[in-house]
Order: structure tokens, then C-alpha cells, then sequence
């Protein structure tokens, strides 16, 4: 099973191109990260909006009961009604033309055709032209602040896709599902700028508790988001039925490919067997690539952004937000949108090297003061709030990528599922598994 440890963070943050210095006890790690304030909270809209991701995987719906709604922060805002607003034409094709990976591809709807290379499969049919004219003309002041917004992003998120041999142009699957607004949540809970479901987020990794929704984290989701993507991938050897599972969950286009004995999304999409916002999200996500990487051909504006930075400081005990600011300067609305993660505005009470996100240039202060920054008190949680379950619930008819160093012992422990009840399922009569089989983990 995938968790997401400090190491691989560690990694991560190294990867593009990480300082550390031991500065009395401590060390500061700087980041790339600055630009969030004025983004995070552009919109606030009066009600939340449709859900986006539904994403239906081993953990779907064990923690719907804990995500009551009183518990959401007052730092969420409800997912833009835009984000998933259909347009008012959806029409489908039977002969879409392909643009193959390896080959040009000319993106529709524009005056003079510019070729641009894609490297996910990108059709050029009705449904995708609909969606580029939704974008371009009925919500295009709206898109436009998505794209400024990752752009911000875009230079971490790819070099993470690159290590786990992910598609840039999937970074766009971020550009539909949310914005990238890391404060973004559905009314399905979805949260983040890659709108996982808790029990998805818990599967690779992320904490998500009382304290913490790492969920909201750039770096961490995105590195969970490449893993589920590449396991997505694994699974169904096709970037369009990835993208599809990503939205509807694995399971139901597994069923979806079995029942109608079809081998790519097209051929389902005809179908009932998936639903209509399945059918329109990989569209979405096409005819948001054409425009993100030929935003001059659409008359969008690309001014430079300044990338995503911060600093890192490792604190030893919890730490509020006004706190900190009080004894350091540094605004307390910087302190909260750096650390989107946060859900109390303050660091956890269980963690005693928490990464504090502080503005660049402010760490060596924020060292320097850190000690006259009193400890804050979180007050005792309610009776069986956020309580952990010990073990994921594997609800009906969902599937298990056997990884490295998996066994049916391993298997059976972390998901309550008798071995005699596994092997059943998937006929297997010797003692073995190999790693990269598909296992059905219905009970």
C-alpha cells in the first residue's frame, strides 16, 4: 500500500531544487511556493456548487459519517459553480479525429491553425469544441483566473509528474477539478486542488484528521494525485479511461468496459453505462489542454506569474497563526494562506517537527523570535469526533494493484478481508502473488 512519508516529501522538495540550513536546533527549507494570498480566497461563493471528482475507490464512503458539516473550516470556500457548469451543447461524434501523441495535433476552434504538440490523447470532436467555446467565450473571465492561478503551480507540478512519469498536459486535470484552489471543497467534500474524497487521500497517504487536511497541501496532493493517476494508468493502460476512473472511480469503468466488452472511452461514453458527467469530464479536460497550451490563439493574456515560494520552519510545539504574528509581523492572513493544510489555524498538538510556512525572507526572524511565541492550547475535542478508524472498509466490487512487498497475509490484515476470501474471489490456489495483479477485494 502507498503512504506518503517524509522521505518522500523530503524528496520531492529536493527535487526542485531545495536549500536546507541548521540554524540553532532548528533548519529552514525554502520552497517554491509564493502567490497564494490573493488567490485562495477569490471566490466565496453563498452555497456549495455540484460535486466534481466523485472518485470511487477502496475507501469510498467510510468516512462520509466523520465529514459532518459543522466540522468544515471557515477557511473553505465552496468549489466555483463554473467548474462544473455544462455547456448549454453537448453533442458527440462517432469518427472524433485523434491527435497521436507523437504527432501534431491542430487545436480546434481557432482562425489560424497552430500545431501544437500534446502528449495525452487529445480528440478533436463536437463535445470537446463545446467545451472550448464554454471556456473561451461563456466563462472566460473565470478561466482565465484559473489559468493565472496554475500557472503559479505549474513548474512544481510538473517536475513532480515527471519523476512518476506522468503527462504534463494532466496537470490541466487540476485546471477542471478545481482551479487549483487549494481551499476549494464540493458538497460531496471533495477538498483541495485535486478535489480528493477523504477516503481517497487517506489510500495514498495524506493525513487528514482534525488538526491537518494535507488534502489542501500543493505538494503533498500533488504528489498523492501523480501516484492514484499512475496506479489509474496501470490499471487501464489508456490516459482517457485514466482520466475517466480519476472523475467516476475505477471500479464503475472497470464494470463500464466489462458490460459493454469495450477496450477505450469512446466506446463507453456512447453508452449508459457511465454517467453524464463522466462523458463530459475528459472532453473538459481535453478542451482545457488546447487552450492552456495555445493561450495566445484564444486571446488570453499570459502575464508572467511569480512561481509558488515560501520558507520553511520546523517548530517543535503547536503554534497559532495570531500568535505568530503578533510576536513576528508577518500578517496573519499571509501565515494561514501559506499553510492551507492547516485546518485550526495553528500547527498540530501531535507533531513535534511541523513544517511552518512562513513568507520568503521571514525565517530567519521567525527563528530568531520563535521562543517568545506562546504554545497554543487547542481545546479537548468533542466525544467520537474525527475518531480514526483502525482498518479501510472495502465496500462492493472494487480493486487492489498488488504492489512491491505485498502478500495475501499483508492484504488480508489492512483490508479485514480473510485470505480464504481473497483467493476465492480472485482463483488463486498457491501460496503467491505477483506484484503489478489485479485483485478483487470485494467482500
Amino acid at each position: 500500500m502507498l503512504s506518503l512519508g517524509r522521505m518522500d516529501v523530503t524528496r520531492w522538495r529536493r527535487s526542485i531544487g531545495v536549500t536546507a540550513t541548521c540554524i540553532v536546533g532548528s533548519f529552514l527549507l525554502v520552497l517554491p511556493c509564493r502567490g497564494l494570498a490573493q488567490d485562495a480566497a477569490a471566490v466565496n461563493q453563498a452555497s456549495p456548487a455540484p460535486s466534481s471528482a466523485g472518485q470511487e475507490t477502496l475507501l469510498e464512503g467510510i468516512d462520509a459519517a466523520q465529514e459532518s458539516g459543522d466540522d468544515l473550516d471557515p477557511n473553505l470556500v465552496p468549489l466555483e459553480p463554473e467548474l462544473t457548469a455544462s455547456p448549454p451543447d453537448l453533442s458527440s461524434s462517432d469518427n472524433p479525429v485523434e491527435a497521436p501523441l507523437s504527432e501534431a495535433a491542430v487545436s480546434a476552434g481557432s482562425s489560424g491553425a497552430q500545431e501544437t504538440l500534446y502528449n495525452i490523447p487529445v480528440v478533436i470532436d463536437p463535445s470537446v469544441q463545446s467545451h472550448i467555446h464554454f471556456f473561451n467565450t461563456s466563462i472566460r473571465d473565470r478561466f482565465e483566473q484559473w489559468l493565472t492561478r496554475l500557472n503559479r503551480y505549474r513548474p512544481l507540478v510538473e517536475k513532480i509528474f515527471a519523476e512518476f512519469n506522468i503527462p504534463s498536459d494532466l496537470v490541466h486535470l487540476s485546471l477542471v477539478e478545481s482551479g487549483f484552489n487549494p481551499y476549494a471543497y464540493s458538497r460531496a467534500k471533495a477538498t483541495g486542488p485535486w478535489q480528493f474524497m477523504k477516503g481517497t487521500g487517506k489510500l495514498y497517504g495524506l493525513r487528514i484528521d482534525h488538526y491537518v487536511d494535507e488534502r489542501r497541501d500543493p505538494i503533498k496532493s500533488t504528489v498523492a494525485a501523480a501516484r492514484y493517476l499512475r496506479d489509474l494508468y496501470d490499471i487501464f493502460g489508456a490516459w482517457p479511461l485514466a482520466m475517466a476512473a480519476y472523475n467516476a472511480g475505477e471500479g464503475k469503468v472497470l464494470r463500464a468496459l466489462h458490460k459493454a466488452q469495450a477496450e477505450s472511452f469512446s466506446e463507453i461514453s456512447r453508452t449508459k453505462l457511465i454517467r453524464l458527467e463522466t462523458k463530459q469530464y475528459v472532453p473538459r479536460i481535453m478542451a482545457a489542454t488546447i487552450i492552456a497550451r495555445n493561450p495566445d490563439q484564444y486571446g488570453f493574456t499570459q502575464n508572467p506569474v511569480p512561481p509558488h515560494e515560501f520558507e520553511e520552519v520546523v517548530v517543535t510545539r503547536p503554534l497559532h497563526f495570531r500568535a505568530v504574528s503578533n510576536v513576528t509581523g508577518i500578517p496573519y492572513s499571509d501565515l494561514r494562506l501559506l499553510n492551507p493544510e492547516l485546518r485550526r489555524d495553528a500547527t498540530p498538538p501531535d507533531e513535534t517537527a511541523y513544517h511552518l510556512k512562513v513568507p520568503v525572507g521571514t525565517s530567519s526572524k521567525v527563528l530568531e523570535l520563535l521562543e517568545r511565541v506562546p504554545t497554543h492550547k487547542f481545546p479537548p475535542l468533542r466525544m467520537m469526533a474525527d475518531r480514526e478508524i483502525s482498518r479501510p472498509k472495502v465496500s462492493v466490487s472494487h480493486w487492489y494493484r498488488v504492489r512491491m512487498g505485498d502478500t495475501l497475509q499483508k492484504i488480508s490484515r489492512k483490508f479485514g478481508i480473510p485470505i480464504k476470501t481473497i483467493k476465492s474471489r480472485n482463483n488463486i490456489s498457491g501460496p503467491s502473488i505477483r506484484a503489478g495483479e489485479l485483485l478483487n477485494l470485494a467482500r
